[in-house]
């Protein structure tokens, strides 16, 4: 549904600015696949700069059994653009039905300007999470994916991968996409769609397995807690993109010739991380770079054809709050949105 603009021009006041509401529609008219990785890359070189400013607590959850109910809430402050950002979300997950990156959850980032304290906006970040989630992942492809790789494996068949191969079609021309899902009705539907969208053979597969093997990026993309990609099936040379919770065996990451994570103190408040550090399975020696190094420069990408790299990612709130704000900006300069007023004396 589109909402309709407000005709209205915003009430400016200095002590009373207006605040835009930035909708799932408009993000829609504005935002591309190709401006979301802009920003990523952006923020990853903010990150290198030392220039992105956290909270003290990286975020707050509150998860309740009863009702399955998850409200997950975090902060950053963009000390370049300069910009602070709450980001908050809500869903249902009852272990069988997950509505995490479906329209039917709660999700918007409020933004603020740090020189004053006015707020600026609200932003609704259906579309901009499923691409960030992606396009954070897949910019240090870059510098580590194969030189040229024909044939990419998708293991899930929802909206995270989905914005995976939305970015990869973006920097490369694959002969052939596998894809697999714990439901065939799920892959096969993802198949056509995709095909027909893209213009690639997209092929659905019964197993992970014959997903991975052979393939020249594979990437693990689900809401499973389980174990979804193994290293034995990863051939040398291959990258494997490993999309937040445990998609890649945790005794795999220290057979990778080069792993490599978003952050490394990030990573850690995940249980499933912390667990192999904790257990020996991996170090902090072992890593070779956070994605912000090797796209600065400070980090070598890939060195050699045979090596196999991990990328596994679990989210920079950062890279959330500059697009919402990228949206702000745009939404502002084109007239979309709604004003909402706000309060006066």
């Amino acid at each position: 549904m589109n909402l309709p603009m407000q005709s209205h021009p915003p009430r400016a006041d200095s002590k009373h600015p207006d605040v835009l509401y930035v909708s799932h529609a408009d993000a829609l008219a504005l935002l591309s696949v190709e401006q979301t990785m802009r920003i990523c890359e952006d923020v990853f070189h903010m990150h290198a700069r030392g220039s992105v400013f956290p909270p003290l607590m990286p975020s707050f959850k509150l998860d309740d059994d009863e009702f399955h109910n998850h409200w997950h809430v975090k902060s950053v402050l963009l000390k370049d653009v300069p910009v602070t950002g709450v980001r908050l979300y809500n869903y249902y997950d009852d272990g069988d039905r997950n509505t995490v990156g479906n329209l039917d959850c709660a999700r918007y980032v409020v933004l603020s300007d740090p020189r004053t304290g006015h707020a600026l906006a609200m932003v609704d970040e259906h579309l901009s999470y499923a691409w960030r989630s992606a396009a954070a992942a897949v910019v240090p492809s870059k510098w580590v994916a194969p030189a040229e790789p024909r044939v990419l494996g998708l293991v899930g068949a929802g909206t995270m991968c989905a914005g995976v191969l939305e970015c990869l079609a973006t920097l490369y021309k694959f002969e052939e996409v596998r894809v697999t899902s714990r439901r065939a009705e799920s892959r096969e539907g993802f198949a056509r769609k995709w095909s027909e969208k893209l213009g690639i053979n997209v092929r659905p597969v019964e197993t992970n397995e014959e997903v991975v093997r052979g393939a020249d990026i594979a990437v693990g993309g689900t809401t499973s807690a389980d174990v979804m990609i193994y290293d034995e099936w990863v051939k040398p040379g291959a990258l494997v993109i490993s999309l937040a919770r445990q998609q890649f065996e945790l005794a795999g990451f220290a057979r990778m010739d080069k792993v490599i994570v978003d952050g490394w103190d990030l990573n850690m408040k995940n249980h499933y991380f912390r667990k192999m550090v904790d257990t020996g399975l991996f170090s902090r020696e072992q890593l070779h770079a956070e994605i912000a190094e090797v796209v600065s420069g400070a980090k070598p990408g890939r060195e050699r054809a045979d090596e196999r790299i991990l990328v596994h990612t679990t989210g920079l709130v950062s890279q959330d709050v500059a697009i919402a704000h990228w949206l702000f900006e745009q939404a502002k300069a084109t007239g979309r949105g709604i004003w909402l007023p706000a309060a006066r004396e």
